[in-house]
C-alpha cells in the first residue's frame, strides 16, 4: 500500500482529534495503556478497543461550555447539536457578543442567565427540544452564577472538586442527568474512574452481557467503573461509542454477517441478537435462556 493510499485511510477513520476534549492540552489527562492481561472481561473489551482505536487525552475544556454542549446534545445527534452550539456560542460567547450595550465583557454563564428566552430557544432550534433546552441553559447558568459566582470559578471547582461532589453539584442541576455530568467530569475536569454512559455504551455492554440485560444507564455505569481500571475509562467510553458507529449498532450489528466481521465476536454473549433469523432486539426483551451461538 502507498503512503498517500495509508494517508487517505488514515483521514477516513472517524477518529478525533489528539485530545478528545477539544481543551487546554497543558491540563489535561493522558489515556495511554499497554493492552495486556486483563482482570475482568469489561477490561478485555477496553483493552481490545485499545488496540484497534489511538489512545487519547481527556480534560482541559471549560467546564461551562462543555455542560451546555452537553446539554444541547441530549436526545440529539453531533450533526444536529453541533450548529446549535456555534449558533450559541457566536451569539453568547465571550467578549460581550450577547447583544448588551455595554462595553464589558461577560462570561458565557452571565450571557445566557440575562438571555431572552425566545432568542435562545431560536438560536438553538437545530438541537431540537429547543423551548425545553433554552429553559435549561438559563437555569444552569443562574445555578452557576447564585453559587460559584462566574463560569471561570465553576470551572475550577469542577477541575479541582472532589469528584463525587462535582458529580452531585451537577447532578442537583434542573435538566443535568448523569450522562452529562459524567460528560463534564470527564472531558472538561480529566477526572480518572469516570465512565459515561450513552445510548452506545447501555446497549453494547448489556449486549456483551458484562452488563444485566435489564440495567439501566446508572447500573451500567456502576458495572464499568468498578470492573476497569480508571485510567481506562474515560478512552472506553469514547472507543466504545465509535465501536457502536462502527460495528455494534442498533439495528445491525456486525456479527449478523458472521465471526470474521466483528473484533469482538468471541468475547460477546450477543444477548438479544440471534444469529440464525437475523432478529435483534434490545437486550432488556430476550428472552433468559438466550445463549451465544
Amino acid at each position: 500500500m502507498s503512503e498517500e493510499s495509508d494517508a487517505t485511510g488514515e483521514a477516513e477513520r472517524a477518529e478525533p482529534a489528539e485530545n478528545i476534549s477539544g481543551g487546554d492540552a497543558a491540563v489535561s489527562a493522558a489515556a495511554e495503556f499497554a493492552p495486556g492481561e486483563a482482570a475482568t472481561r469489561a477490561e478485555e473489551v477496553v483493552d481490545r478497543l485499545g488496540e484497534r482505536y489511538w489512545q487519547k487525552t481527556y480534560g482541559g475544556r471549560d467546564a461551562f461550555e462543555c455542560l451546555v454542549r452537553t446539554i444541547l446534545s441530549q436526545n440529539t445527534s453531533d450533526v444536529a447539536s453541533q450548529p446549535a452550539y456555534d449558533a450559541l456560542m457566536e451569539k453568547y460567547g465571550a467578549d460581550d457578543e450577547s447583544g448588551n450595550d455595554d462595553d464589558t465583557d461577560t462570561d458565557l454563564a452571565a450571557a445566557l442567565a440575562r438571555a431572552d428566552r425566545d432568542e435562545l430557544a431560536d438560536a438553538i432550534r437545530p438541537a431540537g427540544l429547543y423551548n425545553r433546552k433554552s429553559e435549561v441553559l438559563v437555569a444552569v447558568a443562574d445555578r452557576v452564577l447564585d453559587e460559584y459566582g462566574s463560569a471561570a470559578a465553576f470551572d475550577a471547582f469542577v477541575r479541582e472538586g472532589d469528584p463525587s461532589e462535582v458529580r452531585s453539584a451537577l447532578l442537583g442541576m434542573d435538566g443535568v442527568g448523569p450522562k452529562t455530568a459524567d460528560c463534564v467530569l470527564l472531558f472538561a475536569g480529566g477526572q480518572a474512574g469516570v465512565f459515561p454512559v450513552d445510548t452506545h455504551v447501555h446497549r453494547i455492554y448489556r449486549r456483551l452481557g458484562i452488563a444485566p440485560a435489564d440495567a439501566d444507564h446508572e447500573a451500567v455505569r456502576a458495572v464499568l467503573e468498578r470492573e476497569v481500571p480508571a485510567e481506562k475509562c474515560g478512552f472506553g467510553h469514547t472507543a466504545t461509542i465509535q465501536f457502536g458507529r462502527e460495528y455494534c449498532t442498533a439495528r445491525k450489528p456486525a456479527c449478523l454477517d458472521g465471526p470474521d466481521a466483528c473484533p469482538l465476536f468471541d468475547v460477546c454473549d450477543r444477548v438479544g441478537v440471534d444469529l440464525e433469523s437475523g432478529e435483534v432486539v434490545d437486550p432488556s426483551e430476550a428472552v433468559p435462556d438466550d445463549k451465544p451461538t
